[in-house]
């Protein structure tokens, strides 16, 4: 089993041009899988045997939105050793995805977006630093991994946009405005980078490497904490506030799907649901028949 795994993730790696996160989570969910199977060798795996891993999740409380995405891994893994020939059939073709239940994103009111990222002091290198994170994340609203992969060559402080590989590996343009220009500026101004270790990274640590997605959680976290805007607010909250205000404000779906580089307009279109839910609420509010 572990031989097709490194194929694939060579695979991954080489021809796909997989994202480093990417590549962990299929790895982390091969790997459990292959644990499931045992000494079982994955040319004899039938439908009956992923009925019975799917039967394993279940039991073990797993919620649908991780089974899906375990299944989307192996779904994957499958259809790749299919195509190259290492296995007549694929199996996972007889299992059914569970229908996952809407959940709208969490998303800040511009007024609680504006108390958070003001929130860092300017008086020192880490706040002049988390600032320069927080207006980056909503300004340009692009996912954490995206923003710790930044370059300095990537961002255009003369024509205020920076250059983002999103998953895949795909290249886009995005526009950021002159608050999060101005954030990045101090910062990078302020850097000191005869110590810095990594000297093409935008956002460093204090020991000069680039940042990690897990440290930009961190500094969310610490500043929500501070600020007591919400709960349950992640850096990818940022994100969905930046589409549903684009939205609000009259931004056409095609452009906001653009801008967050999504491959599928369905996907952008959650957001058009966020913001009805808004218009309701207004319109309960207001109309004196509603």
């Amino acid at each position: 089993m572990q031989r097709y795994i490194d194929k694939f993730i060579n695979y991954l790696k080489v021809e796909k041009d997989a994202s480093s996160h990417t590549i962990t989570n299929y790895e982390i969910d091969l790997k459990a899988f292959r644990a499931f199977l045992g000494e079982k060798d994955v040319t004899v795996i039938d439908h009956l045997v992923l009925r019975r891993y799917l039967a394993e999740m279940r039991a073990k409380n797993y919620s649908k939105r991780t089974v899906a995405r375990k299944l989307a891994s192996l779904r994957s893994f499958f259809r790749f050793l299919f195509r190259e020939g290492y296995i007549k059939t694929n199996p996972i073709t007889a299992i059914s995805t569970p229908k996952l239940d809407k959940k709208l994103p969490v998303v800040l009111d511009v007024d609680k977006v504006a108390k958070l990222v003001q929130a860092p002091s300017e008086d020192n290198l880490s706040g002049l630093r988390d600032r320069a994170i927080l207006e980056t994340l909503y300004s340009a609203g692009i996912r954490v991994s995206e923003l710790v992969g930044l370059d300095m060559d990537d961002v255009d402080f003369i024509s205020e946009v920076i250059k983002v590989f999103g998953k895949g590996r795909k290249e886009r343009m995005v526009p950021i405005g002159s608050p999060a220009v101005s954030a990045l500026r101090k910062y990078v101004d302020r850097r000191d980078d005869r110590k810095a270790k990594d000297k093409d990274a935008v956002f460093l640590n204090k020991s000069g490497k680039r940042l990690t997605d897990r440290s930009v959680r961190r500094v969310v976290d610490k500043y929500v904490r501070l600020t007591s805007v919400a709960e349950h607010i992640s850096p990818h909250s940022l994100r969905h506030s930046f589409a549903t205000h684009l939205l609000d404000r009259g931004a056409d779906l095609r452009s906001v799907q653009e801008l967050l580089g999504h491959m599928n307009l369905s996907t952008t279109q959650i957001y058009t649901h966020v913001t009805m839910e808004r218009l309701k609420t207004v319109y309960d509010k207001a109309h004196p028949r509603a």
